[in-house]
């Protein structure tokens, strides 16, 4: 019978803690290029440190991004709270290119599947994920305001191609944006 996990130190929670906040803000501002060694020195820790607790680049980016799709799940389930569900899908959209997308290197590479497949390093985040594409279209498609010939695969896609155009030229963003999102609704 195994041994259930034993909580860590505090010291080991604060250090544990440091290196997903400084993983986070490194793969958002620079893409999942850094090497560990490097997560694990601005972070003020050893590189055993990192290892001790996350054994590969692939679980660390694991922890973070599953830290972040919880939060964008929360964020798209709050838009159908708030905004109504006509709605909801393209103020999310919005938001993730031209807030997420335009902060977050990281989450983006791995949405577009680049550097770590976020499928097999997250796979319940990624189920998250879409699980809420696919709510917030049904939603918008049943209130009458997106295009029913359109699924979630195909608004991933979408997602993906705007965060690679805010990549792409930041400029333009917003107002390509703003296209794609009025080619998704309803009539047009």
């Amino acid at each position: 019978m195994a041994q259930p996990a034993r909580p860590l130190r505090a010291d080991a929670a604060r250090n544990r803690a440091r290196v997903l906040d400084v993983a986070y803000e490194t793969f958002a501002a620079e893409g999942l290029a850094v090497p560990i060694d490097e997560i694990a020195r601005r972070a003020g820790v050893g590189a055993g440190t990192v290892y001790r607790h996350f054994p590969t680049k692939e679980a660390l980016f694991q922890a973070v991004t599953e830290d972040r799709m919880r939060h964008l799940v929360d964020d798209g389930r709050a838009l159908l709270a708030s905004a109504g569900p006509g709605e909801a899908l393209f103020s999310f959209l919005r938001s993730m290119v031209l807030q997420w997308g335009a902060t977050d290197r990281g989450l983006v590479d791995a949405l577009a599947g680049l550097g770590i497949d976020i499928a097999c390093a997250a796979p319940e985040a990624e189920d998250a994920f879409k699980a809420l594409l696919g709510e917030l279209l049904s939603a918008a498609q049943e209130a009458g305001t997106a295009r029913r010939d359109i699924d979630m695969r195909d608004l991933k896609t979408i997602l993906v191609g705007c965060q690679a155009m805010q990549a792409h030229d930041s400029a333009l963003a917003e107002r390509v944006t703003d296209v794609v999102i009025d080619g998704l609704r309803a009539g047009r």
